[in-house]
């Protein structure tokens, strides 16, 4: 009886995930990684990605503070923003899968970012790899970038991720 519980557990576990997945994520969210640059294994490096909703600004998280989720750990600056992270990570999580998005919409997935160089549109966080830019060209206008990054991502990813696992 234990034994057909915890396999039942294990497939009710599974399936919301999927569910989650499929139909509780945009197009432009990471299928199952994340840019954690080029050292450690630590998404938007160290930022709070809750922060950026919730303060409006970048704010570093803490270690100790932490919670792993699609291959890598996210730090938070508060034990109630990693609950907040836990409870909807698909609301918080940056787009690309924490690609610039300036970068994605020209076809590129650089691992350099400036987790201070951000936007909210529409609820969702864009993240990029520096503030030159971003108040002329993305402000002006964002539409047209964050169209082009979305249907850039796909195959960017793809490309992406299938050279960090070879690299593994």
């Amino acid at each position: 009886m234990t034994e057909n519980r915890s396999t039942f557990d294990s497939l009710l576990c599974a399936g919301v995930a999927a569910s989650i997945l499929l139909f509780g994520t945009s197009a432009s969210y990471a299928g199952d990684e994340v840019n954690t640059g080029y050292f450690g294994n630590v998404a938007i490096l160290g930022y709070d990605p809750v922060a950026y909703f919730t303060d409006g600004r970048a704010t570093m998280g803490s270690p100790k503070i932490s919670k792993k989720w699609l291959g890598a750990t996210w730090y938070f600056a508060s034990v109630q923003h990693r609950d907040a992270f836990i409870s909807e990570p698909v609301r918080y999580a940056p787009q690309f899968g924490g690609f610039c998005t300036g970068g994605m919409s020209a076809k590129e997935a650089s691992a350099n970012l400036d987790p201070e160089a951000f936007r909210i549109v529409d609820g969702k966080l864009f993240l990029f790899s520096g503030k030159g830019g971003l108040e002329e060209d993305f402000d002006a206008n964002p539409a047209p970038v964050i169209a082009k990054a979305e249907a850039e991502w796909p195959a960017v990813e793809a490309k992406e991720f299938e050279v960090r696992a070879a690299a593994n």
